[in-house]
């Protein structure tokens, strides 16, 4: 018995390790390429249930779809009904894995680890992240295998049969797998360890179906438990999953003996009913909600009153009729950099505020937003390139190349604020603490770097040389107060008034703010020699 256990313990340790890393470093492999799925998901709701089945193919877990979702609604890369058809299409994909289970992938799971494993010990960098996939796919199932084992000599056990294989209440097995799958955070482990038991004959299909409904309202828990440190519209998307979920397996209790005859039409073997099973509940309740989003939308909004307007990820300014008119192209291109300075700005103040206190919310926001802010650059710089292609004037040619510097510009301010928010993270991992005297230096420069962006936007919309030469003075006031504030930092060090793991992370923040500084030096510079 002891064994039995232990042996059960490992498979579901190996079985959440491999969903974990697996999905991890799936989101890092597919955020490059976020934008352009995002910009497929919002343009009808079945294209975003289509994205929401291919990222939990991908990601092997409808909570970590789901999840990103919701941060991405929080941060306002889309709006809260565009997020509905990618939660829907995401419990459709997680129905995979269970599939898998039934053609027992379990047994060749040792091979994908052995894959894996040559991959990742290959020597050469590229094949290590392919690797790293391939081996935790192979433990996920590998860790199922296990469970197998540590269930098979259940068989014997009279009591344990008697329990799973008679007709019971079907809202006792529906708290069972709502407790377990909010436990463990992933509904493909209940669902396939009862495919496991069904293809060893250890329960009925009766008693498999209310377990899978429960836990499908159980996957919800991961979501909502996310949202809370999310804003208006995360929490909305949070709730309509559960709604969601709680609707649909509403319609399948009372639809039940209906649901138990039809999975056992489709497929003699109870472990392809239980999976039967997974996919039409979310088939079901996807197929039913995904023609009346909009009235559910409003149902939620009700439910949870306000609202946070998205940040549009694409140009709003870049008219494409406006190009046979430099002047009036490079007119559009001055008011999009100020949209883009305007999410520098944001990014800025969030990197300066998570130094104070860290948030996982608020880094993931200032992630989000990069990816708007990349994408602003690169589609400028491309309307650039359009304009250069015209005969222009030595001004409009001034503008143009004055234009595309200070594009790239502030999209290093991002890139620079990017930084800081991940040496806020490694100051809170490390649970560095920085003197009284040291935060004060930062906070300093801090709010002269805050203030030389905050008049680059302004100068942006509107030329002013009094205000060109404030950004010149205060940057070179940033950069003395950076020299001094690194030269008390080593004298603290040497007197041992700091911490050893604090000095790194606070001298590369500072060089991160003086090299802000050194952007909106440029840009000022830039618009200095541009003749209104």
């Amino acid at each position: 018995m002891i064994n039995g256990l232990l042996l059960f313990i490992t498979g579901l340790t190996l079985f959440l390790f491999g969903m974990i890393k697996l999905s991890t470093d799936m989101q890092t492999l597919f955020s490059v390429r976020m934008r352009d799925y995002i910009r497929f998901s919002v343009r009808r709701p079945m294209y975003g249930l289509l994205l929401g089945i291919a990222s939990t193919i991908v990601f092997q877990s409808s909570s970590a779809t789901t999840l990103v979702t919701v941060g991405i609604v929080s941060a306002g890369l889309i709006s809260f009904y565009h997020s509905l058809g990618i939660i829907l299409g995401a419990d459709i994909g997680t129905t995979l894995t269970a599939q898998l289970v039934v053609w027992k992938i379990t047994a060749i799971s040792p091979l994908f680890i052995f894959a894996g494993g040559v991959l990742y010990f290959a020597g050469k960098e590229r094949w290590k992240v392919t690797g790293e996939v391939v081996l935790y796919f192979g433990l996920i199932f590998y860790g199922l295998s296990l469970i197998g084992d540590a269930t098979a000599p259940l068989k014997e056990n009279e009591t344990f049969v008697r329990f799973f294989r008679e007709a019971k209440n079907p809202l006792i097995g529906l708290g069972l797998g709502l407790i377990f799958t909010g436990i463990v955070h992933a509904s493909a482990i209940p669902v396939s360890i009862l495919i496991i038991l069904g293809q060893q004959g250890l329960i009925s299909i009766e008693n498999a179906l209310p377990i899978v409904l429960g836990a499908n309202i159980g996957t919800t828990v991961t979501a909502l438990m996310g949202s809370i440190v999310t804003n208006i519209n995360g929490k909305k998307s949070a709730l309509a999953h559960l709604l969601f979920k709680i609707l649909g397996v509403a319609l399948c209790l009372v639809l039940f003996p209906f649901l138990v005859m039809s999975v056992k039409h489709l497929s003699s073997s109870i472990a392809q009913q239980i999976a039967f099973g997974h996919f039409l509940l979310n088939l079901l309740i996807a197929a039913v909600f995904i023609f009346f989003l909009r009235p559910f939308s409003r149902l939620i909004e009700a439910i949870i009153p306000g609202t946070d307007h998205p940040i549009p990820m694409w140009p709003e300014f870049l008219d494409a009729k406006c190009l046979a008119n430099p002047e009036e192209a490079l007119s559009c291109v001055r008011k999009e950099l100020g949209r883009e300075v305007m999410l520098a700005q944001r990014m800025l103040s969030t990197s300066l505020a998570l130094i104070a206190g860290f948030s996982g919310a608020k880094q993931r926001d200032t992630m989000y937003i990069e990816i708007i802010v990349d994408n602003v650059q690169s589609e400028i710089t491309e309307y650039l390139w359009n304009i250069s292609c015209s005969q222009l004037s030595p001004q409009l040619s001034k503008k143009l190349f004055a234009y595309s510097s200070t594009v790239y510009d502030i999209e290093r301010v991002g890139d620079r604020s990017t930084n800081l928010v991940e040496l806020a993270e490694s100051k809170h991992k490390r649970r560095a603490v920085f003197s009284e005297p040291a935060n004060s230096e930062l906070k300093e420069i801090g709010d002269m770097a805050t203030k030389n962006l905050d008049d680059v936007a302004l100068l942006i919309e509107n030329r002013d040389e009094e205000r060109i030469r404030a950004v010149f003075e205060r940057h070179l006031q940033i950069v003395l107060a950076v020299r001094m504030a690194t030269e008390k930092h080593l004298v603290r060090f040497y007197q041992k008034m700091c911490r050893a793991e604090a000095g790194p992370i606070f001298v590369d923040m500072l060089v991160n703010l003086e090299r802000i500084s050194d952007h909106c030096l440029v840009i000022a510079e830039n618009i200095l020699n541009i003749e209104d």
